[in-house]
């Protein structure tokens, strides 16, 4: 059989963005955390081309997935992938990638965030909206604003179905919805191109045969002829977006699980990296909003109107209202755990994002309130049961939430879609307040739904 003679190659050198944390594991723990990020030979966070890989082939269509670019299996036949993908290293202090083994300066402000990387509570919540027990677990997580830069290639015969493939990866790539990673159903890992340069090689002509088997395999070298391409971000059309823009009625609290000097209970925060001229700046203390528990309330929120629009209730005779793994409209947006017996487990068909805000001053963002237990037989305080909790004031401050709920779990299924959207707008109007201690005023936003399209 003849063999195809692969003429052209396709060269991108791409680099990344964390818009929300990330992580993507190494399957390793350690005595703090149960879940370690992967780290490079310089012990530095880094994306292994076999996850780029695969979440780039998992962005294009079925076809494209199907087609000899990404290589498949089908019984005795099959082709192997023709995309190449590198391993995307760091963008290190000076704005340029971190390739090979290379000195690091642990006593760098900038590097030494990387020794010890943020941990993310967990913990397993039942079909009533409780705690499991047992269920609490811990990941590291890796910085947002953290950038990577990594290299794609495309062994092509010149032909215009490759060219057009090629080009559709790289639109992929710049969608809306690309996240890289674990966690990517409770708000980590959204990724945007910062940079895109291309260079196509025709092997036939000796000056474009020389370039290309003359550059350097190392990132932190210039990949000389390539033109810098702009991609405008391109719109999902498989998932529906919803867009929350929010304003806190008063304090909220989102709580770390912890306590400092000050207070029992504080709000969770991070550090996060700002870009500006090329070059990263660690800032501390951003106000974090996890995406989980935006994601806990609302299914909860949900499976309620489900059986309100079903005639549900608790004090009829009918049929009971239906919670957690039973409730349609809970499995067909929010997943299923396996749990209550029922070993089945479904993934979520909805995607939220991480928020963080800039602290505006530790005076202008916390505030330490005082409470007290209460006796509820004779009204009066417990001996020994006061404490504190520092809660967060962002007032006035807009709070950008965007969820995506793919399509397909919702397009002719009105109950469903029903539910879920007037979930979403309890939150706009104030009637579904999020975070923690919303019993004592907490949590409380308006603002605006909107949908998009």
């Amino acid at each position: 059989m003849e063999k195809t003679k692969y003429s052209t190659r396709y060269v991108s050198r791409i680099v990344l963005e964390a818009e929300t944390p990330f992580a993507i594991g190494s399957g390793e723990k350690d005595l703090l955390t149960d879940a370690l990020v992967a780290k490079d030979v310089n012990g530095l966070p880094y994306l292994p081309g076999t996850s780029l890989a695969g979440v780039i082939r998992s962005a294009c269509d079925a076809t494209m997935q199907d087609a000899t670019v990404f290589g498949y299996q089908n019984n005795k036949e099959g082709h192997g992938s023709r995309v190449i993908f590198s391993d995307g290293v760091m963008i290190g202090k000076e704005g340029k990638p971190i390739d090979g083994l290379k000195v690091i300066d642990r006593n760098d402000d900038f590097y030494a965030h990387f020794i010890t990387l943020p941990v993310r509570q967990h913990v397993r919540i039942n079909s009533k909206g409780s705690t499991d027990k047992g269920g609490k677990f811990d990941e590291q997580v890796t910085y947002k604003g953290t950038r990577f830069c990594f290299e794609m290639e495309l062994l092509s015969t010149g032909s215009a179905e490759d060219a057009e493939a090629y080009n559709t990866i790289l639109e992929a790539l710049c969608k809306d919805t690309f996240r890289v990673g674990s966690g990517t159903r409770n708000g980590f890992g959204l990724m945007k191109v910062i940079s895109l340069q291309r260079r196509d090689y025709n092997l036939d002509n000796g000056d474009d045969l020389e370039s290309y088997v003359s550059r350097s395999a190392s990132l932190d070298k210039v990949l000389a002829g390539a033109k810098e391409m702009v991609i405008a971000s391109q719109s999902d059309k498989r998932w529906q977006r919803y867009t929350l823009t929010l304003k806190p009625a008063d304090f909220f609290l989102f709580g770390s699980g912890m306590g400092d000097e000050d207070a029992d209970i504080t709000p969770v925060s991070e550090a996060y990296i700002e870009w500006t001229d090329g070059k990263p700046t660690f800032k501390e203390r951003g106000v974090l909003i996890p995406a989980t528990s935006v994601k806990g309330a609302l299914a909860h929120r949900t499976a309620y109107y489900w059986n309100k629009l079903n005639n549900r209730f608790a004090d009829c005779d009918g049929d009971k209202p239906l919670t957690g793994d039973a409730n349609p409209a809970v499995v067909a947006i929010f997943g299923k755990s396996g749990q209550d017996n029922d070993k089945e487990i479904k993934r979520g068909n909805i995607m939220l994002s991480d928020v963080i805000i800039p602290a505006a001053g530790k005076n202008d963002s916390e505030k330490i309130m005082n409470h007290v237990a209460i006796d509820r037989f004779t009204g009066g305080t417990i001996d020994g049961a006061l404490f504190t909790e520092k809660v967060t004031n962002c007032r006035g401050r807009e709070i950008v939430l965007t969820v995506d709920v793919l399509r397909d779990s919702i397009e002719n299924h009105d109950e469903i879609r029903m539910a879920f959207e007037k979930a979403l707008q309890d939150i706009a109007d104030g009637l579904l307040p999020l975070g923690g201690g919303v019993n004592r005023g907490n949590g409380t936003f308006t603002g605006t739904l909107t949908k998009e399209d």
